[in-house]
């Protein structure tokens, strides 16, 4: 695999719920000799009361509250950067919420990755989990509003293992470059 040009950068992925993004941006973090994962998700875990429902449809609270998520992991993001640590950050930035996400991101280069495995794969692989995401979505929603999202390397990783998705993503990074 080339390694990245720079000597840090902000590497995004983004897919569905089960869409292997925890996974993927994990190996793809370890896969550089100084990286950090930035998992989104936690910086929601930090509201301990009053947290929105992310439940469709999403509320004025469920928004801003999703907002702030995205701009908190945006700032780790640069800070780690800054630092000279390659930051790997996972979250669901899907239709819009990629391009604001990457806009945020005040490092450059950025590169997003959006993996797009198919409706059935995202159910199977849902199924298999110790965790439930869908519960009002559907894996189709999900897997719809992946392939429409623009910008990006769009990844489908039906059937793909994790080595061959991070080989993959590291081989075609120039691809998903945000200009």
């Amino acid at each position: 695999m080339p390694p990245l040009a720079e000597p840090a950068a902000v590497l995004v992925v983004t897919g569905a719920m089960a869409s292997g993004k925890s996974t993927v941006a994990d190996a793809l973090a370890r896969s550089f000799a100084l990286a950090a994962h930035v998992r989104g998700d936690i910086f929601r875990r930090f509201v301990v009361s009053g947290q929105a429902s992310m439940a469709p449809p999403l509320s004025a609270a469920g928004r801003a509250q999703l907002d702030l998520r995205h701009t908190l992991a945006a700032q780790a993001a640069d800070t780690y950067a800054a630092a000279g640590i390659t930051a790997v950050v996972q979250d669901i930035l899907l239709g819009p919420d990629l391009e604001r996400f990457t806009e945020q991101v005040r490092t450059r280069p950025c590169y997003a990755v959006v993996l797009t495995p198919d409706a059935a794969t995202l159910a199977a692989r849902d199924a298999a989990r110790h965790k439930r995401g869908y519960g009002a979505w559907t894996p189709e929603e999900f897997a719809t509003a992946a392939r429409e999202t623009p910008g990006g390397l769009h990844v489908d990783t039906t059937g793909w293992t994790v080595a061959e998705t991070v080989g993959f993503i590291r081989d075609h990074l120039d691809e998903a470059r945000i200009r």
